[in-house]
């Protein structure tokens, strides 16, 4: 009986790698994206793509352990939630009171130590935000709404 379950178990896994969703990638460049229409110093631009453009951009750099299931599945489901809540790909297209409340919630989850997800960072440890990291983008995610908000 313990035999016949661990083979139906080995034959589960061998075939839910043949179900695929696809990759976050998109080669190219994104019109909507934050830096079309905003400034985003560099400083902040390099702690934001180490750190929070795995999830919350178009182009994911995925690890290797991704191409196993069902380890793709729950990063593509983890990616498509961070998207859902805040996408600097497609910034431009919010509007002024959203970008101004995603502003205001991105200062405060990185002020709280919220993001980067501490899931995230044990397996990326270079989206681990020192002190000053934070504070840099709490200071331009707070003067940029101010810009945006009338």
């Amino acid at each position: 009986m313990a035999l016949r379950i661990i083979v139906i178990i080995v034959v589960i896994l061998i075939l839910i790698q043949f179900i695929r969703p696809q990759t976050n990638v998109h080669s190219g460049p994104q019109p909507n994206t934050i830096t079309t229409a905003y400034t985003v110093p560099d400083t902040v631009l390099h702690v934001m793509q180490r750190a929070c453009y795995d999830c919350h951009s178009n182009n994911t750099k995925y690890p290797w352990y991704n191409n196993f299931q069902p380890v793709r599945w729950w990063l593509n489901h983890h990616v498509n939630e961070g998207k859902r809540e805040l996408n600097f790909d497609e910034f431009t297209t919010y509007t002024p009171k959203k970008k101004a409340h995603k502003l205001e919630e991105v200062a405060k989850s990185v002020k709280e130590g919220d993001m980067p997800m501490n899931s995230y960072t044990w397996v990326h440890k270079e989206a681990r935000l020192s002190d000053v990291e934070k504070q840099l983008i709490i200071n331009w995610a707070d003067s940029l709404k101010a810009q945006i908000q009338p």
